[in-house]
């Protein structure tokens, strides 16, 4: 198992990672990084991430004025030297974020995008690179999910979980999200990835947000993971990307193979009572839900609890014209719920 730590720990300590600090094992671009996602949420910078399509049409339109940081660490806008304090302009270098364009024009190579109090560095726009780390209106809606779960499972049982991971965590924006919520009794958090660079994202947001009892896992969705969680979190891809870049494609005919591999290795990682929140999409063709019922079937003689909602009956039109969607009424997005009702596994 490949870990990619925080801070140093003695050997024999427990494996919690501390992300209150900027740790001696992060590089030096990453602790300029670190501080300077710091520096820019300090000066109440504040920006909301939209779909590519939207993206793409917002900065076709132009500057209407000197950039602002929404413009340079939101939109991807290109800026001058003198648009930015020194500070600032030292940081991006320092960060290895400064992207020179023709000699006194500049771009930077990440965006900053917030979620409640939080802020979180993932890759600039365009997100075309294949190990490209998306954040998004997805994002969103998966903070909101995981926010009403926790509102039940707080109803339901008086507790919040202790351990927590986040499959295919990306920015980690899911799990340093769950940790806020869990503020009151910090559970340890797992973010697991197979993309380097999302490891590298993770590792710098949980320490960006002073996250504590962070442990970073570079794992083929929970097979590197030790141990069983209260609570499994997880927002795949889950279309069918030509280029197969890993943020967007999901695998299969119709894109919704990841998920169902999360769902059933995430089952058998459920701690007794524990929860497993899955936000991902599913084409509808002719009507039906293809992958629900391919869900509920491999679910079936599992003994837990299953439920399932559409959450946006409508995502990604423009994929409709693309010929692995050339049947399909339509892309939803979907939310569903796992709980472990049955007796505790070996």
């Amino acid at each position: 198992m490949e870990r990619v730590g925080l801070d140093s720990q003695p050997a024999g300590a427990p494996k919690v990672l501390l992300a209150r600090g900027i740790g001696p094992q992060l590089g030096t671009e990453d602790r300029a990084l670190v501080r300077l996602g710091r520096t820019v949420k300090e000066l109440g910078y504040h920006f909301t991430t939209v779909t590519p399509a939207t993206h793409a049409r917002i900065t076709a339109r132009g500057a209407t004025g000197p950039p602002s940081l929404a413009d340079i660490f939101g939109w991807s806008r290109p800026f001058a030297a003198g648009d930015v304090s020194d500070k600032m302009l030292t940081l991006m270098a320092d960060a290895g974020v400064l992207l020179n364009i023709d000699g006194t024009t500049f771009r930077s190579n990440v965006r900053l995008s917030t979620l409640g109090n939080q802020i979180f560095v993932h890759s600039s726009f365009p997100t075309e690179q294949a190990d490209a780390v998306f954040f998004g209106p997805d994002t969103y809606r998966f903070a909101r999910l995981i926010r009403q779960s926790f509102a039940a499972m707080e109803r339901k049982d008086g507790c919040v979980p202790s351990r927590i991971l986040d499959v295919g965590a990306g920015t980690g924006a899911g799990g340093l999200h769950a940790a806020t919520l869990a503020a009151r009794c910090p559970p340890l958090v797992v973010l697991a990835d197979v993309n380097q660079r999302a490891l590298r994202f993770c590792r710098i947001n949980a320490a960006i947000n002073e996250c504590e009892n962070v442990e970073i896992v570079k794992s083929d969705l929970c097979t590197s993971i030790d141990g069983d969680f209260d609570l499994i979190l997880a927002n795949p891809p889950y279309l069918v990307d030509p280029l197969a870049r890993i943020y967007r494609h999901g695998g299969g005919e119709l894109g919704f193979d990841l998920s169902l591999r999360i769902a059933e290795e995430g089952v058998s990682r459920l701690a007794l009572g524990g929860r497993l929140i899955l936000y991902t999409g599913s084409a509808i063709i002719n009507g039906i839900d293809l992958f629900r019922q391919a869900l509920a079937s491999r679910l079936g003689e599992r003994g837990v609890g299953f439920s399932y909602e559409e959450i946006d009956p409508d995502l990604f039109g423009e994929e409709l014209d693309h010929p692995s969607y050339d049947r399909a009424d339509r892309i939803a997005a979907v939310s569903v719920i796992i709980d472990q009702l049955g007796m505790q596994h070996a």
